[in-house]
C-alpha cells in the first residue's frame, strides 16, 4: 500500500435518471433525486437533490430545474458534473478532510450506452478528482447486488426497471450474453399517468403529483390481492382553469400503464427468445430477478410471471440493488476486474 493509497477514498456511484446513490465505506451516504436547480441569470447551481426536487414544477422564470440525466445517460454535461461534485462534497467522511482526496470510483452505466456517452461519464468522474475510474454495466451490478454469483457457468436473467430505461440481460460467466435496453421505465409510467388524468378527468397534474400517484396506488394489473385505497388527487381543471380534486383507484392507473407494461413484457419475451438453449434451461430453473424502482409496481411480478411462465423474484430493497452491487464490485476489484470497463 503506497502513500497515495492512504489518501485515496473509494466510492461507488449509481448514476440514475431518477436517483443518484453513492456508497462510501460500505454505507449508502447519498440517496438523492438526480435533479439540479440553476439560476438562469448567473448560471449558478442553487440546489441539488432533495432540495431541487421540492422546487420542481414550482419555479419562477429565474430558476430552472434540470434533470441532467435522460434515459440513464448524461444529457446536460455541465449540470451533471456539478451535481456529482456536490454530492461527493456532501459525503460526511470526506467533508472532514482538509483537502479533497483522490477517488477510486466504480460507476454503473446502462448496457445500451454508446462509446461517446461512456466517455462523458468518465470525463465527468475524472473532473471531480477521480484518479481511477471503472465503469460497470447496470444489469451486472444489479445481479451482484441481488446476491447472484455471476462468475458461475450458469444463466441468470435480470430485469432492472429504473427511471429512464429498463435493462434486461441474461448473464453467465461474468458477462452479458444477450441484453435489451428499452426506454420504457419509471418516467414513462409517470407521463402515462399525467396523460390519463388529462384525457379521462380533464385534470392537469404535474410530474411530482403523478409520481406520487404511481407510488401510492400504481399497479400493473387490475386484479390485486390486497388493493390500495383510492386516492384524492389535486390539480388544475382544464375546462374551468380552477384547482380541483378527483378520486382515483388503482384500476384506473393499471389501465393508464397497460400499454407501457406490455412493451416491457415484449422486451422480456424478446430477450428470452434470443437466449442460447443451455442458458434458457438454467433460467427455467432460476427464474427472473427484478430490480430497480419500477419493480415495486404492485402486481408487476405476477404479471411478468404469467406472461413468461417463469417464477419472478423482486430483489430486496430493489432501489439499492444496483448501487449495492457496484459497491461489492469496488470492494473486490481483483475478482471483478474482468467485468469492469477501465
Amino acid at each position: 500500500m503506497g502513500f497515495f493509497d492512504f489518501l485515496t477514498e473509494e466510492i461507488a456511484i449509481d448514476l440514475g435518471t431518477a436517483n443518484t446513490l453513492i456508497i462510501h465505506n460500505d454505507k449508502v451516504v447519498v440517496d438523492s433525486p438526480s435533479i439540479v436547480a440553476r439560476d438562469r441569470i448567473t448560471g449558478k447551481i442553487i440546489a441539488v437533490g432533495r432540495e431541487a426536487n421540492q422546487m420542481q414544477g414550482k419555479t419562477h422564470e429565474n430558476i430552472k430545474t434540470i434533470r441532467p440525466l435522460k434515459d440513464g445517460v448524461i444529457a446536460d454535461f455541465d449540470a451533471s458534473e456539478k451535481m456529482i461534485n456536490m454530492f461527493i462534497k456532501n459525503i460526511p467522511a470526506l467533508k472532514k478532510k482538509w483537502f479533497p482526496p483522490a477517488l477510486r470510483m466504480v460507476i454503473c452505466i446502462p448496457s445500451g450506452i454508446t462509446e461517446v456517452e461512456m466517455r462523458a461519464v468518465k470525463e465527468s468522474a475524472e473532473r471531480v478528482n477521480g484518479k481511477e475510474v471503472y465503469l460497470i454495466h447496470e444489469p451486472m451490478a444489479a445481479a451482484i447486488g441481488i446476491g447472484l454469483d455471476i462468475m458461475q457457468p450458469k444463466g441468470n436473467m435480470i430485469v432492472d426497471i429504473g427511471g429512464g430505461t429498463t435493462e434486461i440481460a441474461v448473464i453467465a460467466l461474468g458477462g452479458i450474453v444477450c441484453d435489451k435496453s428499452v426506454k420504457i421505465a419509471g418516467d414513462v409510467f409517470t407521463n402515462d399517468i399525467i396523460y390519463y388524468m388529462r384525457t379521462q378527468h380533464n385534470l392537469y397534474v404535474g410530474e411530482t403529483t403523478a409520481e406520487n400517484i404511481k407510488i401510492k396506488i400504481g399497479s400493473a394489473t387490475e386484479d390485486l390481492q390486497s388493493p390500495p385505497d383510492e386516492m384524492s388527487v389535486q390539480g388544475r381543471d382544464l375546462l374551468t382553469g380552477k384547482p380541483k380534486q378527483v378520486q382515483i383507484t388503482f384500476r384506473e392507473i393499471a389501465k393508464a400503464l397497460d400499454k407501457s407494461i406490455l412493451r416491457v413484457e415484449d422486451a422480456v419475451m424478446e430477450t428470452l427468445s434470443q437466449t442460447p438453449p443451455e442458458l434458457a434451461a438454467d433460467i427455467y430453473n432460476t427464474g427472473i430477478y427484478l430490480a430497480g424502482g419500477g419493480s415495486m409496481l404492485r402486481g408487476l411480478d405476477r404479471r411478468l410471471s404469467q406472461k413468461t411462465d417463469l417464477p419472478v423474484y423482486i430483489a430486496e430493497d430493489p432501489l439499492r440493488a444496483v448501487v449495492r452491487g457496484t459497491g461489492i464490485a469496488l470492494k473486490n476489484l481483483e475478482r471483478y476486474k474482468s467485468i469492469l470497463i477501465k
